[in-house]
């Protein structure tokens, strides 16, 4: 063992940059392996917390067209969970929302906002629920919740949180139970658990609204299930609407899909899935980046190996002469090679701890801590540990395999299979950065084109503020008190907020005997001007259109065009009084639909919008702005948690998923390529040391200092041209298959090419320039002497 450190301290003497970049490069590789693979694994496991997640489905309608849809009716879920024995439970859910109550506390008035959703209580029954205290029951009683436990601690201390009162001014419930928290990746959310009311929608088939879930005692019995499902709806349509309810039905050609509970996670093109997600097409880029940078490490750390057994032969011949067995001096070799890996590991646990306290590790959605991952912690210390033998024994087996006339001259690096070796091994380095930099430019821009391209509406100096229940029922006070605000410009409400998601509400309408759907964003009358959307044909709303009995559409384009839409005509009373562009009301993700705002009539069935959109004049300090809004919704209701941001906040957040992977995945990108120039220093570094005699012969015979960097140059270019030619229409295959995934795509720019390739040819161009340039300038006496 002393022998072996001797060596090693010997070696990083010598080559001190060229031992440290290596050390460091493969640090940083397990590092970055470790970091990609504990992602990747918080992903595939999601939603395999619960016991019986292979035989819970969610439930969703495919229509005739091809489009399929997360949410049914209530008459329909319940139907189906009726129609079989092979159903061992189900139930449904709405979406969830926030919730603000506040407990009973003395004088204590303080409330808090939580996520609330009502489910039916089946809910218990398809999802395996650890209670902490309480009764499982909970869901039966209909003033009763259930919250997680971490809830229970934040509100109500270490007491018991049983019996608790959580008090809205419409609603008061009492907590009934306390169950352990769910893990982050999940679909099933920590939040207020409380049942939907017996007769919500009961027999209202019109009304889709709620997701479902059922658990089978077999998934191989769902062809069944669906078999059943379709006698037994029939039936029930029979009976409720007779012959022409089943004729009309039929005519409809809907279908049931049923989809694994961990692939709801990776499931895209769904209507109204507001589940969490994450992209399988990026999860596979990142896991193909984690074992390039593994193997360019692995590539550097062989090469380094194999590089510094011509220069150590006389060591080993001295180990020979004073009796050391080969089989000896190969071990030694392999434990050198297998101890700076593992030392390099140590460092790369330490990088990943330092990584998740940074502001970094916002890019990622799991946490990094060592035990939450230890399949992966020890997957790669196996790998390392590997990494180190096999650049352990490759030279010490392969390298003593060659004639002991050519080892001694130490010619080996110079020989021609020796180049081919370090040549193609390069090349791999060299295809991967030129992939790498492609790919993460590309994702660059698309996400770019997202946050940035036209919406066909003004998005700029808007604020956005959250009424409290209180300021819905009289939103004139608080709009009346903006107003007065000097930098206003214009104010108006809408019940949802504009490209936040992929879905909103969506009606089905009769016009002229055809049945038709189209998204609806019920507004204020004054929304359209305020946000400069115009009409194409007709007008905007108008004041009176409130006070009409049924109120006003005004329609997209594309309503118009697929549906034949006429001004002037109605649907369910309504006028159609305008068509507008099509506006990217949605993100860019999906395709523009169908789609109009809606001014509620005199007969308004709908809530009071809960979002206001206050446009600043331009020039006005946004910041002081918000501020003032702040401070006017805390004089209406001092105790209520508001919330107003900037629009800007609205994009960020829609296409916060998006943002984080193209973030990470250009900074592994980077992480890859700094690894692989390490490579090439190193190469350098020991090609320089291989040709000094060379280049001192070249120095007596004339040549400059730029002929012979040029000389050393040429070599890596010709290099760096082969493997971009190959890499380019790689990537550019990877990027066109991965926007697929968007309706709306940013072009893929030639210029990003030209940067990959003048970016790493200027990093080899300096790398090799400046690690000869010394060799290039020594006397060549001292060079010729010393060989």
């Amino acid at each position: 063992m002393h022998t072996i450190y001797r060596n090693l301290l010997s070696v990083f003497r010598r080559f001190k940059m060229a031992t440290l970049f290596n050390l460091c490069g493969l640090a940083v590789a397990f590092a970055a392996f470790m970091t990609i693979l504990m992602q990747v694994e918080y992903d595939y496991t999601f939603d395999h917390f619960d016991p019986n997640h292979s035989r819970i489905f969610r439930v969703e309608f495919v229509h005739k067209e091809g489009g399929v849809q997360a949410i049914l009716s209530r008459p329909m879920i319940e139907t189906l969970i009726a129609s079989s024995p092979h159903i061992q439970a189900g139930t449904y859910q709405n979406m969830d929302y926030d919730f603000v109550f506040s407990i009973e506390n003395g004088a204590d008035k303080k409330k808090f906002r939580e996520l609330y959703q009502t489910v039916s209580p089946g809910f218990t029954d398809v999802f395996h629920f650890d209670f902490v205290e309480g009764s499982p029951d909970v869901l039966k009683t209909p003033d009763q919740v259930m919250i997680p436990e971490s809830m229970a601690r934040k509100i109500f201390g270490q007491e018991s949180a049983v019996g608790k009162k959580l008090i809205n001014p419409y609603l008061t419930l009492t907590v009934g139970a306390v169950y352990r928290d769910f893990p982050d990746n999940t679909l099933v959310s920590n939040v207020i658990y409380h049942a939907i009311s017996e007769q919500e929608n009961k027999t209202n088939w019109g009304n889709w609204n709620y997701t479902a879930f059922i658990r089978v005692d077999d998934a191989a019995n769902l062809p069944t299930i669906e078999e059943n499902f379709k006698k037994h709806f029939t039936n029930v349509l029979k009976e409720q609407f007779g012959a022409e309810g089943v004729a009309e039905w039929e005519a409809v050609g809907a279908d049931l899909r049923f989809t694994p509970l961990p692939d709801v996670h990776f499931v895209s093109n769904v209507q109204f899935d507001n589940m969490p997600k994450a992209n399988a097409q990026a999860l596979h880029v990142l896991t193909a980046i984690a074992f390039v940078v593994l193997l360019i490490a692995g590539i550097n750390f062989t090469n380094f190996s194999i590089a510094l057994t011509p220069m150590r032969i006389r060591s080993i011949n001295t180990q020979k002469v004073l009796g050391s067995s080969v089989g000896t001096i190969r071990r030694a070799l392999v434990a050198e090679s297998i101890l700076i890996s593992l030392a390099a590991y140590i460092l790369a646990v330490g990088l990943v701890a330092l990584f998740a306290r940074s502001p970094l590790s916002a890019l990622v959605t799991t946490d990094l801590g060592i035990l939450s991952h230890k399949v992966v912690v020890g997957a790669t210390a196996f790998i390392a540990l590997c990494t180190g033998l096999a650049a352990g024994l490759y030279p010490a087996f392969y390298m003593t395999s060659f004639p002991p006339a050519l080892i001694l001259k130490g010619s080996f690096g110079l020989s021609t299979r020796g180049r081919a070796l370090r040549n193609a091994l390069i090349g791999v380095q060299y295809f991967a950065s030129f992939a790498l930099i492609i790919g993460a430019g590309c994702m660059y821009l698309q996400n770019h084109f997202m946050q940035h391209a036209p919406l066909g509406y003004e998005r700029d100096q808007i604020i956005i503020a959250e009424l409290s229940d209180e300021g819905r029922a009289h939103p004139e006070t608080f709009m009346n008190k903006m107003k007065s605000y000097a930098g206003v410009s214009g104010i108006t409400r809408s019940e949802q907020i504009l490209s936040s998601a992929d879905s909103y509400m969506t009606w089905g309408r009769d016009y002229r005997g055809k049945q038709i759907d189209y998204v609806v964003i019920p507004v204020e009358a004054s929304f359209l001007d305020v946000l400069g959307i115009p009409a194409i044909e007709g007008r905007t709303f108008r004041t009176e259109d409130a006070l009409t009995r049924h109120g006003a559409y005004v329609f997209n384009e594309r309503a118009k065009q697929e549906y034949g839409l006429e001004l002037g005509t109605m649907i369910d009373s309504t006028q159609i009084v305008g068509f507008m562009p099509d506006v990217k009301f949605a993100s860019f993700r999906n395709a523009v639909e169908p789609m109009a705002f809606y001014v509620w009539g005199k007969e308004n069935w709908g809530n009071n919008s809960r979002y206001v959109y206050i446009r600043m004049k331009a020039g006005t300090d946004m910041r002081a702005a918000m501020e003032h809004v702040q401070s006017v919704l805390k004089e209406l209701d001092p105790d209520y948690p508001f919330n107003v941001f900037f629009f800007d906040k609205v994009l960020q957040q829609l296409y916060e998923k998006e943002r984080a992977v193209g973030s990470l995945i250009t900074l592994f990108s980077a992480i890859a390529i700094f690894i692989s120039m390490v490579g090439v220093f190193g190469l350098v570094v020991f090609d320089s040391e291989y040709k000094r005699k060379e280049i001192g012969i070249r120095k007596v015979f004339g040549s400059s200092t730029r002929q012979i960097l040029v000389r050393f140059n040429r070599t890596y270019f010709k290099i760096v041209i082969v493997c971009f030619v190959v890499a380019a229409p790689v990537a550019y295959y990877g990027v066109s298959q991965w926007l697929t995934n968007f309706a709306y795509r940013a072009p893929i720019r030639w210029w990003i090419f030209a940067l990959a390739f003048i970016a790493v040819t200027a990093i080899t161009f300096f790398t090799v320039t400046f690690q000869n340039w010394r060799a290039a300038n020594a006397n060549p006496v001292d060079s010729l002497k010393s060989e």
